[in-house]
């Protein structure tokens, strides 16, 4: 099991510079794995990456977001045709990196829908996923689904809808994404959806209710551990943070990070370092009861 954190934990700007300074920074910390945010993935710096990794012994994962003119559930197929290629691209520099995790809202674009999602739109998005799974499973890839609240996506806001939709695929390398703030937002509590996706999740984010310091909010982390202790969970858990403090700008805009809920990344990335690995001590001192 890897214990990972976001690279927008640390810097907002990805270019060889930042890629560097995030990897340094995550390795200080105390964590096993960054996830690089691929909100480029044409201009990113594999080079650059790949060195960062292996000098500072850092496992890779990587995330991203579509955009309205990359949406795959979009009726345009010049749209969909444009994620697509950004999808392919991104998985081909996961596999590049030596990862084998790419995750994130990677089915719909990531915004606020004014309007459900049409039939049409899920299975454009579906035949995407599915083609982009197919070159995952080429390059030893695992692909999964981040589940996220209703302001984010209007296509998966539950586990077990990432769940139904994965199994409708029916790719053995696809899989569930559960991320603790939004399941805060939009399940009935944090062990159902744990248990529910079991065969499938793949990937964790530990983000706080307020996406501050872990711990002070209102997220259930306790019963959430448990439940990943219940199924043996053994995939990344990454902890995801955001303030204006450090950004991105399009993506804190989309996000509406409007306020500091923290202002120093390195204590913050060491706090919830520490955070993770005294639960997953906990949890596993219950097999002793």
């Amino acid at each position: 099991m890897n214990i990972g954190c976001h690279g927008l934990v640390w810097t907002g700007t990805f270019d060889a510079d930042g890629i560097r300074l995030a990897v340094e920074k995550t390795k200080e910390a105390g964590f096993d794995l960054i996830e690089f945010p691929l909100m480029d993935p044409f201009s990113f710096d594999v080079e650059a990456a790949t060195a960062a990794l292996e000098e500072h012994g850092l496992a890779v994962s990587a995330s991203l977001g579509l955009s309205e003119a990359t949406d795959i559930t979009s009726s345009d197929p010049e749209i969909v045709a444009a994620g697509e290629a950004l999808l392919l691209r991104a998985v081909d520099i996961v596999a590049e990196l030596g990862g084998q995790h790419f995750c994130g809202v990677i089915y719909s674009a990531m915004r606020k829908y004014m309007d459900p999602f049409t039939a049409q739109g899920l299975a454009s998005s579906k035949r995407t996923i599915a083609k982009v799974a197919d070159r995952a499973l080429e390059r030893g890839v695992t692909v999964s689904l981040e589940v996220v609240n209703r302001y984010e996506s209007n296509v998966l806001n539950t586990g077990r809808q990432a769940l139904a939709y994965a199994v409708d695929v029916d790719r053995p390398n696809l899989g569930v994404h559960l991320d603790t703030y939004h399941m805060n937002i939009e399940e009935s509590d944090m062990v159902a959806p744990v248990l529910d996706t079991a065969t499938k999740l793949n990937y964790v984010h530990i983000g706080e209710s307020h996406r501050g310091y872990l711990g002070t909010g209102t997220v259930d982390f306790d019963s959430f551990f448990k439940a990943l202790a219940r199924i043996d969970f053994q995939g990344p858990i990454v902890f995801e943070s955001f303030s204006s403090a450090v950004v991105a700008p399009d993506l804190s805009r989309m996000l509406g990070i409007w306020r500091n809920l923290w202002t120093d990344g390195a204590e913050l990335g060491t706090h919830a370092n520490a955070f993770i690995r005294d639960k997953l001590v906990a949890m596993e001192s219950i097999r002793l009861h």
